[in-house]
């Protein structure tokens, strides 16, 4: 079992969410906001102001998904990200040794 992650841009969203979700197998997603800047320097900040707003907006995407879904959902989401510019954003992909979903138990007496 792996958990992508993916750094992409928030109007790939809803694009990404429909391919997504067409996939057999598909195992759902959570979705945050998130901020950060790249390597590049384009920007030099000159007061605290600019420092503080010197970030550009994007969207984390996390998937736990079972070994043998990995490579497509990384694809699709590459494929669904990519705009050829500079900070289409990152995916990366990390072991999960375990990975419990949490239910609501329904008894009988329920």
């Amino acid at each position: 079992m792996k958990e992508i992650r993916a750094i992409i841009r928030p109007q790939k969203l809803p694009r990404l969410r429909e391919v997504l979700r067409a996939m057999p197998g598909f195992p759902g997603m959570t979705v945050s906001k998130a901020f950060g800047c790249g390597s590049t320097v384009r920007h030099v900040p000159h007061n605290v102001k600019e420092e503080l707003v010197d970030f550009t907006e994007k969207v984390r995407v996390e998937i736990i998904a079972p070994d043998e879904l990995v490579d497509a959902l990384v694809d699709h989401i590459v494929q669904v990200a990519t705009t050829g510019q500079t900070g289409d954003g990152l995916v990366w992909v990390n072991d999960v040794q375990r990975a419990v979903f949490i239910r609501k138990t329904v008894g009988p007496d329920n």
